[in-house]
């Protein structure tokens, strides 16, 4: 879930994410593990700990590479009990969940199920229409790579009224459907005529999980956990129903602003119902699953070579910027040293989260800060290039 203006990560258009000076004080490092491989990674401790501050409270980390895992985390994971924040935490995923969405689609494409050029309106007719909206003329392929012009839920005034200012906390709870998220976003005109250009929209996503369940007879979440979650073993991520609002242990809290008043408190925003997001940003792990994850796709474990090579053809995020390109579901990046890295990152309240590998899977970063703010590139550019 993440209104995407630049970058892997954004945050959504109108909200104030700042806290109050001195809220997040405390240690800054929380230990690490990996079998005394914390010299090779000095620059990226260096870096968590200096992007810890008082909008970004505490920051976990796993970096995998040939001579293992490394685990390390910095500044706070509870504010009011003080403690650290845990280098083995579980956190919200935000975006990074269209990734594990987008390796479902391709699956059922190489089996046979359905193809990138199908129209929306094949598989959801009457679902996409009104105010210039026609399924008709988006394909499967325009949702993955944000090229379909179809309107963002999330930048609807009454939803971003909703669930990012301070009625937030009596709304947190509150189940959405996919169909309320749909209907939502063609109350507006479309960004543009499909395959014009490029924007990120959540409303992509959210109509992928229903093509995936119209296709297979099951929900997505149980595509997820049946295909990827299940045969990786991956025992930390989760696609949590309408009625878990927590995260599992161990974890920290997370912390965000809802309100952009000088004034404006910070609030305790880990609990909340996951259909806010849906198929576009609901999951759970943590930085381990998502290393397992990421590196397990670029090797071609999850999909075969026709597909993963159809996930890899990238679209400008931005007209003039060589520097990210937007494929299917999955993101390349290029560092401040030349390297390009693989993988996707999102946001969520109180979270904010970074994927990205070598193209070999050889070197792998997952990051999260239990904020809505926090350097994220300044560790990846202190670990890819060590500064």
């Amino acid at each position: 879930m993440a209104v995407r203006r630049r970058g892997l990560t954004g945050v959504a258009a109108g909200v104030a994410m700042a806290v109050t000076a001195g809220v997040f004080a405390g240690p800054a490092f929380a230990g690490e593990s990996g079998g005394g491989h914390g010299d090779r990674h000095r620059a990226t401790q260096r870096a968590m700990e200096a992007a810890v501050n008082d909008e970004a409270p505490g920051v976990t980390v796993q970096v995998k590479d040939r001579r293992g895992a490394w685990d390390s985390a910095a500044g706070i994971g509870d504010v009011e009990r003080q403690t650290p924040r845990g280098a083995h935490d579980h956190y919200r995923i935000g975006s990074i969940s269209k990734m594990f969405l987008s390796t479902v689609l391709l699956q059922l494409v190489a089996e046979g199920e359905l193809s990138l050029d199908d129209t929306v309106g094949r598989w959801l007719p009457g679902v996409v229409e009104g105010n210039g909206h026609d399924g008709d003329r988006i394909t499967v392929r325009r949702l993955l790579n944000h090229t379909s012009g179809i309107y963002d839920v999330l930048t609807d005034p009454g939803f971003q009224d909703a669930v990012f200012t301070e009625k937030f906390l009596a709304h947190r709870y509150d189940t959405w459907t996919p169909e309320q998220h749909v209907a939502i976003a063609m109350r507006h005109e479309p960004d543009f005529e499909p395959g014009k250009d490029w924007h990120y929209s959540n409303t992509n996503y959210i109509l992928a999980g229903m093509i995936i369940e119209k296709v297979t007879g099951e929900t997505y979440a149980d595509e997820i956990r049946r295909r990827i979650i299940e045969p990786l073993e991956l025992s930390g991520t989760s696609v949590p129903p309408s009625t878990e609002f927590g995260l599992p242990t161990p974890s920290s809290r997370a912390y965000m602003k809802l309100s952009k008043a000088p004034d404006a408190r910070t609030h305790d925003v880990t609990e909340l119902n996951p259909s806010m997001m849906g198929a576009s940003g609901g999951m759970i792990s943590n930085s381990a699953d998502l290393n397992v994850f990421n590196t397990a796709l670029l090797r071609g474990k999850l999909l075969p070579k026709k597909q993963l090579a159809e996930m890899k053809k990238t679209v400008p995020q931005e007209e003039g910027n060589d520097d990210e390109g937007y494929g299917l579901g999955l993101v390349s990046r290029t560092t401040k040293c030349g390297k390009v890295v693989w993988g996707n990152g999102g946001d969520v309240h109180g979270s904010t989260t970074m994927m990205l590998s070598s193209e070999d899977g050889r070197h792998a970063l997952a990051a999260n800060f239990n904020s809505m703010e926090g350097d994220l590139y300044a560790i990846l550019n202190a670990e890819f290039c060590g500064k």
